[in-house]
């Protein structure tokens, strides 16, 4: 396990242009995979079946790191919860939710920084959000059902991810939403080997993490969705993440 990795001023920074930085700012040249951008928004808008939302529905996005997806959930939930395990992704979360605005510096080359703010678009209402500080494989008992769970890019990070996995019945109502994105990069630093959900081979067979969720959510979730969701971390101008998530989306039996 790597868990300080998320406390620190590297991690903060990319997180916060990951989720708020403008085209400009995280890829600052006329080629690159565009398509690759706004992937905290794209988790919701181009994964939520919105038209299945009841009324007053209640949203939980869980390792929400620094809140983007957890802000864009308001957009059709009338409450939202995100929860975060990184004490200073949630506390900047919070900034976020109280004022609309921070400011933080990103990384150039070497020891350049760049000033930039992070900003909650304005025709978001913050306080529907509320941040917390939690473990996603023993989420506090009392949170209640939601019509809608996000996970992004969360179970490759967990040491259990089939323990997290177990608590998600109780969390999504009947009829209920439970979105998935991850690029399923399993590495014992993070999840022991014998807790990785595919990724491997058994008896010379190829088991795919598509294929173990579907055994561990099973029978309580059907599969509805699947999309390739491309996504793009920043490192400095001139070093770039490039991934390729998949994104799938299972209805609470």
């Amino acid at each position: 396990m790597i868990p300080s990795f998320y406390e620190s001023d590297r991690a903060l920074s990319e997180y916060l242009l990951f989720h708020y930085g403008s085209p400009e700012q995280i890829l600052p040249w006329p080629f690159g995979p565009s398509d690759a951008l706004d992937f905290p928004v794209r988790c919701v808008s181009e994964c939520l079946d919105t038209k299945r939302l009841p009324s007053s529905s209640r949203a939980l996005d869980v390792g929400c790191a620094v809140g983007r997806s957890t802000f864009e959930l308001t957009r059709f939930c009338e409450h939202v919860i995100g929860i975060d395990s990184s004490r200073r992704f949630v506390e900047s979360a919070d900034c976020l939710q109280r004022d609309g605005v921070l400011a933080f510096r990103y990384l150039e080359a070497g020891a350049w920084t760049k000033a930039a703010v992070a900003s909650v678009p304005r025709e978001i209402d913050r306080r529907r959000v509320k941040f917390e500080i939690g473990d996603a494989q023993n989420l506090r008992a009392d949170l209640g059902e939601f019509d809608v769970v996000l996970m992004a890019n969360l179970i490759d990070r967990l040491q259990d991810p089939a323990a997290c996995l177990s608590c998600l019945v109780r969390l999504t109502r009947p009829g209920g939403q439970l979105i998935i994105t991850s690029p399923y990069t399993w590495l014992t630093e993070y999840t022991p080997r014998e807790k990785w959900l595919g990724g491997c081979e058994e008896e010379g067979v190829a088991v795919t993490t598509l294929a173990a969720l579907q055994n561990i959510l099973a029978p309580n979730f059907s599969l509805t969705f699947r999309k390739d969701l491309p996504f793009l971390i920043r490192e400095h101008a001139r070093k770039f993440q490039w991934s390729v998530a998949e994104a799938t989306r299972w209805s609470r039996v």
